[in-house]
């Protein structure tokens, strides 16, 4: 019987753990909050749990030794650290996490050791790449060319649960949610590279109406035009990966973002209160009268969404932070983390679509989409769990039963992956609804 090791017991942990179980697999999950772990165990005769933290990293070669295959859902960082462990050992190891360029200088070492450490199998990244993929080389398939493809993804709180002013709340790594919010942007458009410093990231956001949603922002999404060898796409003048978020929240983080509220640098905060640390941010001369000194340095009336938002998160409050030497972003994350987490008998949903104009040798040309709106289910668990844990265990099982052979470091962009990985999400009721054929003004700015 294969045994597989877990290595974390986060927010989207628990989807994966019990599928494994369920597919009669010995699962070890070895997390420094046991106490979780078990309750995603939940007794099974072939679940165990370790305590156990990511500095010892003797026990976690002891643990990757005795154990078949890795899913490591640490945080990004600590993955390199687990990879290395399954090389020494010839052990296959499955993430859910971005491919960073030191992880893909061990794909050497991997096929020498014959295992592969398969990356980006789960939602953004993963089931965007599967189905994106699955298109592309339909596409190409046919002899034709990806012109213009357009990739958004958001995990969001269903309508019914968007009631507060950033009309978001938290399911899912809530720090890296609002420390995203200082990346840069960089995408293609008809053949020209378009660069948004992370200062203009939320300025202008694009609009659309997605069904069964309604009205949606979407901003651009780190590194677009490093995804056109990723797709194997060369031909493409137009790539674009962003984001969805309701109204509200690109207009709030902008003013969020000028007054330096989510900047990560180390500040002494000593004595301040949430309205002092606002107007040291500003260059205010004092915490009195904030709300009115903040509307005169962003240009914004009383009245505006993003006023409305940061008077409701509790930043032109009196009431003494408590903090030493500390930064603003972990001020104002913690803020946004103790009113926007998602309520236990709250739904959250996974929104994504792709748009691709596709030409063909005989001049013909046509517009497709793929779609996908899931919901969670407040007591079993939430959409974007389902989303990142499912594919992640459907690839373990697929490793584990020889059905994926490639030895290295990989995404899921390959039929034999992908395709299998799909299918089997299509059974657990996760699906992209593909569209063909549709004219050329459901294309984005057309």
């Amino acid at each position: 019987m294969n045994k597989v090791l877990v290595l974390g017991a986060g927010l989207v942990a628990k989807p994966l753990i019990r599928h494994l179980l369920s597919k009669n697999y010995l699962v070890t999950v070895a997390s420094n909050t046991p106490d979780r772990a078990a309750e995603m165990v939940d007794g099974h005769q072939n679940g165990d749990v370790i305590e156990w933290d990511v500095k010892d990293e003797e026990s976690l070669a002891a643990m990757v030794a005795s154990h078949d295959l890795t899913v490591s859902l640490l945080p990004y960082a600590f993955h390199l650290i687990v990879a290395k462990q399954c090389v020494r050992f010839a052990k296959n190891m499955v993430t859910t996490s971005y491919v960073k360029p030191e992880m893909q200088d061990l794909d050497s070492a991997a096929k020498e050791a014959g295992i592969i450490i398969l990356n980006e199998t789960g939602l953004d990244p993963g089931i965007d790449h599967m189905s994106a993929m699955r298109i592309i080389d339909h596409v190409h398939d046919h002899g034709g060319k990806i012109e213009e493809f357009y990739s958004i993804c958001g995990a969001l709180p269903a309508p019914e649960a968007a009631n507060n002013p950033f009309r978001y709340k938290f399911s899912w790594s809530p720090k890296g949610v609002v420390l995203a919010g200082n990346n840069d942007a960089r995408y293609l458009k008809d053949g020209k590279e378009v660069f948004l410093p992370t200062r203009d990231l939320f300025k202008s956001p694009w609009k659309t109406d997605f069904p069964g949603v309604g009205k949606l922002d979407i901003y651009p999404n780190r590194d677009s035009i490093s995804y056109i060898e990723v797709y194997g796409i060369p031909e493409t003048k137009t790539i674009c990966r962003g984001t969805f978020r309701f109204p509200g929240w690109c207009e709030t983080l902008d003013a969020i973002k000028q007054m330096n509220l989510i900047d990560p640098a180390q500040i002494d905060l000593t004595g301040l209160s949430f309205a002092g640390l606002v107007a040291k941010q500003i260059g205010a001369d004092s915490e009195e009268d904030i709300e009115n000194k903040v509307a005169a340095f962003l240009g914004l009336s009383q009245d505006a969404t993003a006023m409305k938002a940061m008077q409701w998160l509790g930043l032109f409050d009196l009431t003494p932070m408590n903090r030493g030497v500390d930064s603003a972003f972990e001020v104002t994350s913690d803020l946004m983390i103790s009113k926007m987490e998602l309520g236990s008998t709250e739904r959250d949903m996974v929104v994504m679509q792709h748009t691709f104009l596709a030409s063909y040798p005989d001049g013909k040309q046509e517009v497709i989409r793929s779609r996908m709106l899931d919901f969670g289910t407040p007591a079993t668990d939430t959409s974007i769990a389902r989303t990142v844990a499912l594919p992640a265990a459907i690839a373990v099982e697929m490793i584990l039963e020889g059905k994926i052979l490639e030895k290295g470091v990989f995404r899921p962009v390959l039929p034999g992956i992908y395709n299998p990985i799909l299918t089997a999400l299509e059974g657990l009721d996760i699906r992209m609804e593909e569209e063909f054929g549709l004219p050329l003004v459901e294309m984005p700015g057309r």
